[in-house]
This record gives structure tokens, sequence and C-alpha cells, in this order.
């Protein structure tokens, strides 16, 4: 894997191209924006939940990908935002493809997809001989003084999520959490406190059981997600 943060050892992970340019105007619901093309207001697919204030507001630029479903009320896709200077992904539809490349880069074993665990579903689990391991995928946009944060909306989900892996760990198997970071100007990575105090709480108390938390520092340049490497835990205090 890359082990670097300076781009010189990426690795393009996946292939995303886009059909057109647009500029953002509202955002109805969190899965739904209208967005300015060519001068017509179009409904588009927003496919993350997260609060995305920094990226998707009135005057932003996007990119858009058409929806390879005709006959869909949303006919656009939305693929990416601007933000100084840099294309931030902002569709996590394509998390799994990416995450899938990366967690088939790290592990050896047998690496099965969307496993239920408990009353979670995580999102992959390896078996390399009496080795089990839980992962969890999260995709984080939003980067403040050069620190990653996750959750930018609070998540119930996404701490049951948390839980599950330490209920793992109790169990005596490896727990990882995957963070894929969007944002190139990221040097570390932190629990968003401000935003969910409950998952951070639960993050900090998965960590001391141990949690193995593995942000990864990726980049869209409008053609492909590259992976540039991985960054590491914000020192605490």
């Amino acid at each position: 894997m890359p082990d670097n943060t300076d781009g010189k050892d990426k690795v393009a992970i996946l292939r995303v191209s886009w059909d057109r340019k647009g500029v953002f105007l509202s955002r109805p619901n969190r899965f739904l924006g209208i967005v300015d093309i060519d001068g017509m207001e179009e409904k588009v697919h927003v496919h993350d939940p997260g609060r995305l204030e920094e990226l998707l507001y009135p005057g932003n630029r996007v990119l858009l990908r058409k929806a390879d479903n005709p006959g869909r009320k949303t006919k656009w896709d939305l693929i990416a935002s601007w933000y100084e200077g840099q294309w931030i992904f902002t569709n996590s539809g394509y998390h799994r493809q990416i995450s899938e490349n990366i967690v088939r880069r790290l592990f050896s074993g047998e690496i099965k997809p969307e496993v239920t665990v408990g009353h979670s579903r995580l999102d992959f689990l390896v078996k390399d001989g009496e080795n089990i391991t839980g992962i969890e995928v999260k995709g984080c946009t939003l980067t403040e003084n050069g620190v990653a944060l996750f959750p930018d909306a609070p998540t119930e989900r996404g701490r049951k999520h948390l839980e599950t892996l330490i209920s793992m760990m109790e169990g005596g198997k490896r727990g990882v959490l995957i963070v894929l970071v969007f944002r190139k100007d990221s040097r570390c990575f932190a629990p968003n406190d401000r935003t969910d105090p409950k998952f951070a709480e639960t993050f900090r108390r998965a960590v001391e059981k141990g949690l193995e938390v593995r942000p990864m520092l990726l980049e869209y340049d409008g053609k492909k997600v590259w992976w540039k490497g991985e960054i590491g835990l914000c020192s605490e205090g």
C-alpha cells in the first residue's frame, strides 16, 4: 500500500467519469439537489446522507453523471463538489467499490462483503485461517484546519456499527474501522465531538478496546479516485 501522503506513490483505485458540470442551487432534502445545468434547473440525486454544508451551497460548482436508468425521476447523479482548489468526491454510492479495492490490498484470506453480525451489517468480514476481522467503512468529506472529522451529521447507525465491533473484539476477534478521507488537505483524523458526542464517546471506547482505525487519504481528479496513503489519528490534548 502507499505509505506516504505526498502523492508520490498514490494508487489509482477507481475510475469514475462525469458528464456535465453544473451550479448547485438548493437541497430540498438530503437525497435531492437542484442544479443549474446550462441554464436549466435539473433534479439530481445526492448519494450522501451527510450535511455537506461546506460543499453543497448555492453557487458552488459540481460534477454530474447521467443516471444509468433513463426512467428514474432524477436524471443525474452528483459526483463531486468544488472546494478550495480541489474536487471533493461526494457520492457514497461508490464507497463499497473504493473500500473493497483497498481492503483486498490490505488483507489476505476470504473477504466477504455486507455480512450480518449480531444486529448490524458490517461492510466486510475477513477470515484468514482461525482469525476473523470485522471491518466497517465510513466516508469523510469534512476537514477543519487539517483535521478530518466524522460524522458531519448525527449517526446512530454509525455508533451501532462501533458497538458491533466492540462486541467482536471482546469475543477475541479483530475490529477495524476504515475511514475514506476525501479531503487531500487532511493531516489526521478525529471523531466529530461537536456534531455527534455519542459517536465520539463510543469511538474512543472502541479504540481503548483495541479498534484499529485506518484513515485512508483519497483524491479525485475528475477522472479517477486516487489512494494517497494512510494518515493517523489526531493526538488528544
